[in-house]
């Protein structure tokens, strides 16, 4: 495990670099995305170097960790919609090689995955420990799958709509043996409140309390994290 502590600026910078220099050295990667805030940053950073250096993703594939179920792929608030809004449309991707786990057969994601490990997987981190939609208590040896939200995390996901009672409850969201399928992983954390997580992350027992925990077993893993999220750390 790799640890980076920095301004989130320079972390977004240097997380997006190890992208770049991926698909430059194999222009048909394969890339893990994740949803939600804490990518952001990152993916702004490969549409200016896309814009300036025509960085090019047209052979690149990529597998997005989960989905909302409840709510239309063309809902404003749903992560094919985000992905397209937010990174997507700013490159010159073919939307044919981007994927999304099935609503209607879960199982179908975990075998196009073996079929195409992913490269580099980018994840994020909730308050509570989860990965992707793999709430406390999944199993380690979860695949893709139907899962109910923590109310953690519909609170966490509810500055996303107008209210809390439009959160969906429940996703389908790729595994925690999925996740640990790809060959590198970068975790981002940014603020206070990830602190606790990252903490025990970092420190704590493995332990499927904490979904994130697996990752300590992955062989090569990157933290990007800014001194909030490392606040808890020991220096």
């Amino acid at each position: 495990m790799k640890i980076i502590i920095n301004k989130k600026a320079k972390l977004d910078k240097l997380a997006a670099q190890e992208i770049i220099n991926l698909v430059n050295e194999n222009p048909k990667a394969v890339l893990g995305l994740a949803t939600g805030s804490s990518p952001i940053g990152l993916y702004e950073e490969l549409i200016k170097d896309h814009k300036a250096n025509k960085t090019n993703y047209k052979k690149v594939t990529t597998f997005n960790l989960d989905e909302y179920i409840g709510i239309p792929i063309d809902h404003e608030q749903s992560y094919h919609t985000f992905m397209y809004e937010t990174l997507f449309k700013h490159l010159n991707i073919n939307l044919k090689n981007t994927n999304f786990p099935k609503q209607d057969d879960p199982a179908s994601y975990t075998k196009l995955l073996e079929k195409k490990p992913v490269d580099l997987q980018i994840l994020g981190i909730g308050s509570n420990g989860h990965i992707a939609f793999n709430e406390p208590g999944t199993s380690f040896d979860s695949t893709t799958q139907y899962v109910d939200l923590a109310e953690s995390t519909i609170k966490d996901n509810s500055r996303f709509f107008d209210s809390i009672d439009d959160v969906p409850k429940r996703a389908v969201t790729m595994g925690l043996k999925d996740i640990m399928m790809a060959k590198k992983v970068i975790l981002l954390a940014f603020g206070k409140n990830k602190a606790e997580a990252i903490n025990t992350l970092v420190n704590g027992k493995k332990s499927e309390d904490c979904p994130a925990t697996i990752l300590q077993d992955h062989p090569n893993l990157t933290l990007y994290l800014d001194e909030d999220a490392a606040s808890l750390l020991k220096k």
